[in-house]
């Protein structure tokens, strides 16, 4: 089988036009966008040019985007800008039991630091109950972080309601949308947030560039303290040319048409999945409430990371890992309290805009011969 990448969720490649605007920084526009003389003009513009693509794809102001080294960092100014900025006025943030390792991690630093952390639950298809919301904010609440759409399952959460709910108790609100930008609308206002993280190699820009969304008026410690860089929420000379990456794929999603192709060939595979495999194969997630280009399930009684194994070529993730002999399955399935022999046999596939129908029929016809030969 040629090589078959289906792990758009982990990364993506560097879209063509967003090489090609990336290229004139590689060549020239070479000064520090902070200067003050002629060789700083250009690249300052192009910075600039690149943070409108940002605003414009969100719907926000220009001043309201910080560009940061990618999704990670985005996610901590974030928490801990809030939490710093914010420590005299409570010390309780809520978040959810299926965030990303870059939400979860820089809570439990917090916690060290006297920060006291709700984890929300989910039900079994990886959404959460906006009243659970409503019950766990405090006078204590300092911040609300909910991720738009989950980066396993691809199962899309309730943010206007729980950003709403939010709102109501003048609590600020953040959300991942590392997985979600470019693949459905992410417009800021639509969504009711505050602080909105974006991750470049997500949606088809290079990696090491990300940007934060923060509305006006919200205050946050930077992470990074030098110069007064991004409005002074983040120190250090820009990169005029991972800006510009980001710019431009920014640009390019704004146009969600190509998605719906995703979907119609994500659906696709679903259904030749489950005419090769039967009762052998689960859907995990939400079933609609979900990413157009994600498909991750479950082959259950087997164990995913073996099933990959047999498919040379095929780039795909799997929702457990084996440790000393023990099948373990991931935080967000044991959140979703997923059966393990049905957790252990998870994969996930995803797609993107240059997957094809031949590459999904050929990956699920390969799948289904692997586990007729394991019967």
């Amino acid at each position: 089988m040629p090589p078959i990448y289906l792990d758009y969720n982990a990364s993506t490649p560097i879209d063509p036009a967003v090489a090609a605007a990336m290229r004139p920084l590689l060549d020239g526009r070479y000064g520090n966008p902070s200067s003050g003389h002629w060789a700083a003009l250009e690249a300052k513009a192009a910075l600039e040019a690149a943070r409108g693509q940002v605003a414009a794809l969100l719907g926000c102001h220009d001043d309201e985007i910080v560009f940061t080294g990618g999704g990670s960092e985005a996610n901590n100014l974030a928490l801990k800008g809030v939490f710093f900025a914010r420590r005299d006025q409570g010390d309780h943030i809520v978040t959810t039991a299926i965030e990303h390792p870059a939400v979860v991690e820089p809570c439990r630093f917090l916690e060290r630091l006297g920060a006291r952390v709700t984890y929300l639950p989910v039900d079994g298809t990886g959404r959460i109950d906006p009243d659970d919301l409503r019950r766990a904010i405090t006078p204590r609440t300092i911040l609300v972080s909910i991720m738009h759409a989950n980066n396993e399952v691809g199962t899309v959460e309730p943010i206007e309601a729980c950003a709403r709910i939010a709102r109501e108790h003048g609590v600020p609100f953040h959300t991942d949308a590392a997985q979600s930008v470019g693949k459905i609308a992410t417009g800021v206002n639509d969504l009711g947030v505050d602080l909105l993280s974006i991750a470049g190699h997500k949606l088809y820009a290079p990696k090491g560039v990300g940007a934060l969304f923060v509305r006006r008026g919200v205050r946050l410690e930077p992470l990074i303290h030098g110069a007064g860089h991004e409005g002074g929420r983040r120190a250090g000379t820009e990169s005029a040319l991972l800006a510009v990456g980001l710019g431009k794929a920014c640009e390019l999603a704004r146009d969600l048409a190509p998605m719906d192709r995703v979907r119609e060939l994500r659906d696709h595979f679903w259904q030749e999945l489950r005419t090769r495999c039967g009762n052998r194969v689960v859907l995990n997630g939400h079933p609609t409430h979900r990413l157009p280009n994600t498909l991750n399930v479950s082959f259950v009684g087997r164990v995913g990371a073996e099933l990959l194994g047999r498919l040379d070529g095929v780039a795909a993730s799997t929702g457990s890992a084996c440790h000393s002999g023990r099948i373990e399955l991931s935080p967000v399935l044991q959140a979703m309290r997923i059966a393990p022999d049905v957790g252990m046999g998870a994969v996930r596939l995803s797609l993107g805009r240059p997957t094809t129908r031949d590459d999904v029929d050929a990956v699920a016809e390969r799948l289904g011969q692997v586990l007729a030969a394991a019967d």
